[in-house]
């Protein structure tokens, strides 16, 4: 039996690090959004093992790969006997700050548990995601989601308003280890107004989210593209161009098709990978 499940990339409508833990990891506060821009991760059971291969070159298929990685924690905390069969046909950009990676091992998990019955919730799913990866639990519920703590504390918001999403990620790769080490030797970082832009989002208070939204890596990550991509997003009436993650794709807000469509065209002067994409309601599909 195989399962195919459409795995959604995310956006960081807002990100604040409150402190480095003493595990090494990071208290976060992230509204998080899931957009239309999908891998696809088919899942097949085998007697044992962990095969993994994917479409795209570039992308290791060994332990390192969060898919293997997603798969080992599901057999280890579940106790099961099994194996896994897995490829992905990657379609979101690799160290793009969009979760490509977590998104397909929220797709593992999610598939593991019901190719093998073990009948778990989305909770219990993301306590086996958080092992692996931050963004895996936000990426098994997906949505409009408050994440705290280090990622594994979800509480949903009311769904965005209908918008389009223009995401402009350059050619440069950012690696996350090295984002968060940047902030840790970061002598003085500015925060956000938390309480407002949470209280903006639950309220369903789209010009107040776009008022204070914030990437708090915006301060010490950087993109030599970022100001060039935002001044053309501004240039077409976006109402809301910040970095997504640690970077470096950088996402806007359109009330209009046609104004993201603009955006794109003059964007395609000096970004390659460019996507229009809408707001989703899950992380995943099951197709």
């Amino acid at each position: 039996m195989k399962i195919t499940v459409k795995a959604a990339a995310k956006i960081n409508l807002h990100l604040d690090i409150l402190a480095t833990l003493k595990s090494g990891y990071h208290s976060l506060f992230m509204i998080m959004q899931s957009v239309s821009l999908y891998d696809l991760v088919t899942i097949e059971k085998i007697s044992s093992g962990i095969e993994l291969t994917c479409s795209a070159a570039t992308i290791p298929c060994d332990k390192t790969n969060i898919a293997h990685k997603a798969a080992v924690a599901f057999f280890d905390l579940t106790g099961i006997k099994g194996g896994a069969r897995i490829h992905i046909d990657k379609r979101i950009p690799f160290s793009a700050g969009l979760a490509g990676g977590s998104a397909d091992g929220a797709a593992v998990i999610a598939s593991l548990n019901k190719l093998y019955c073990t009948g778990l919730n989305d909770f219990e799913l993301g306590q086996i995601g958080i092992k692996v990866g931050a963004d895996v639990p936000f990426c098994i519920s997906g949505g409009t989601m408050l994440a705290q703590d280090i990622g594994g504390v979800l509480s949903p918001l009311p769904d965005l308003k209908k918008t389009y999403i223009v995401l402009a990620k350059p050619e440069c790769s950012v690696s996350t280890k090295l984002a968060y080490k940047a902030f840790d030797e970061c002598e003085y970082v500015r925060h956000p107004k938390n309480a407002i832009i949470l209280n903006s989002a639950v309220n369903g208070d789209f010009d107040g989210i776009c008022k204070y939204a914030h990437n708090v890596f915006e301060q010490f990550i950087e993109v030599p593209e970022r100001v060039e991509i935002k001044r053309i997003m501004h240039e077409n009436n976006v109402r809301l161009c910040q970095m997504s993650g640690s970077g470096p794709t950088v996402f806007g807000l359109f009330d209009s098709k046609q104004g993201a469509n603009s955006c794109v065209k003059a964007l395609e002067e000096i970004v390659n990978d460019i996507y229009v994409c809408e707001c989703v309601s899950s992380g995943l599909e099951f197709c």
